[in-house]
């Protein structure tokens, strides 16, 4: 279980270069700034001027200045924040991209932050995974973007029902049910690959589908207080009703099947209008947890749950800091102890749990874990340049008529 601290160690001072300066690169650069001392942000990239100058001014106002000569602008820009002498890379694009960028900073003994997921399709995961084998032989330490593991209240709880709180797990429940996401309507003088990428949201092969780029974080959750087992199979539905623009679905229901014969259901849809709904729940023989701060008994009442303080308690000892800024000292301690980590390899899990799901709602079939490693799925073009993108429309899949994997 990893130690929460207030900040970092002291230690040597590091650099840290951001690759994709949108709003959680953006935030993730102010998270590395919160994480300790002797930190800094000395180099941005992304493919839109608009995108990196608003996260320079953001910085700004925290007192960090990116100098001009730091600043890079293309599809090549991860190559010149990562060779500009930095310790840290920041890997925050569309999800597409991570696996290369991931490549190029471990070819290079860059330690990294990934955001989440790391992959959009099976052929990405499987370069994470190799590339990660790369990075332990150097003693690189890379740290994911799969929040709840970072965060105190849920570690608190996770380390209970792994103690045997709730009894053998049998059965969970997944849900993320919330508002439209955001959308860019096509301008007439973006190309096809600007469109894309200004609406990365929207595009399968740039976000993954809601249920890999968003979803993954409750998929992740489940999966750790499930003991990061890999289901066997997921059997899913989805469809699309209200999205206006892209190609994906805007709403999943999918069952994960486990070799003991026990399931897990998983639910996501993003539509205005409705109802919101947030839960992880998983199911033992004994009891229940929220996963967050409370497990139950059977019968429904609590068994326990976290301490949260109030804010005007004197001890705020269980107070539950940012997971976020959490992320990032792990990261740094990592580094400045010389004790490296990498948790690549259940980030890979999880995203490719996620693409599972997705694929099998997409196509009508029923995924077993195996087709998933063995799939050479590779969405998106072969080249990333602004201009025609050849091959990808805005049709979304029909479930018993999409292409298998």
């Amino acid at each position: 279980m990893p130690e929460i601290l207030a900040k970092a160690p002291d230690g040597k001072p590091l650099k840290a270069g951001l690759v994709g300066c949108g709003g959680r690169g953006s935030g993730a650069a102010i998270n590395f700034l919160d994480a300790g001392n002797g930190l800094e942000v000395t180099a941005l990239g992304d493919i839109f001027p608009d995108k990196l100058e608003a996260c320079r001014a953001a910085l700004k106002e925290r007192g960090q200045t990116v100098a001009d000569e730091h600043c890079f602008i293309g599809f090549e820009a991860y190559k010149q924040v990562i060779d500009s002498g930095v310790d840290v890379v920041l890997l925050c694009t569309p999800p597409v991209f991570r696996p290369i960028h991931f490549e190029y900073a471990i070819e290079k003994g860059k330690h990294c932050f990934i955001e989440k997921p790391c992959a959009v399709d099976p052929y990405g995961a499987k370069q994470m995974l190799v590339t990660s084998k790369r990075a332990d032989q150097k003693g690189l330490s890379i740290i994911s973007g799969t929040i709840r593991r970072s965060q105190k209240d849920c570690i608190e709880t996770y380390r209970r029902v792994a103690g045997g709180a709730i009894g053998e797990i049998v059965s969970a429940h997944v849900s993320r049910l919330g508002g439209a996401l955001w959308f860019v309507q096509r301008r007439p003088e973006w190309n096809d690959m600007e469109y894309m990428m200004r609406n990365w949201v929207n595009f399968c092969w740039t976000s993954g589908d809601l249920v890999v780029e968003q979803f993954i974080h409750e998929i992740d959750m489940m999966s750790w207080f499930m003991g990061d087992r890999k289901p066997v199979r997921a059997e899913a539905t989805g469809g699309r009703q209200r999205r206006v623009t892209g190609d994906m679905y805007d709403f999943f229901s999918i069952e994960y099947v486990y070799d003991n014969g026990s399931r897990a259901h998983c639910t996501s849809r993003q539509m205005g209008g409705c109802d919101y709904n947030h839960s992880v729940m998983v199911y033992g023989t004994k009891g229940y947890t929220n996963c967050f701060d409370k497990i139950y008994n059977l019968d429904g009442s609590i068994a326990w749950q976290y301490p949260h303080p109030k804010p005007e308690d004197a001890d705020q000892s269980m107070a539950v800091p940012d997971p976020y800024v959490q992320e990032l000292i792990r990261l740094v301690t990592a580094i400045r102890t010389n004790k490296p980590m990498n948790d690549t390899e259940l980030h890979v899990q999880s995203t490719l749990m996620a693409i599972m799901g997705r694929e099998s709602a997409y196509t009508g079939k029923f995924i077993t874990w195996d087709q998933i490693i063995a799939s050479s799925q590779r969405l998106g073009p072969e080249e990333y340049a602004f201009g025609p993108v050849p091959g990808i429309k805005e049709e979304i899949p029909l479930a018993g008529a999409a292409p298998k994997i």
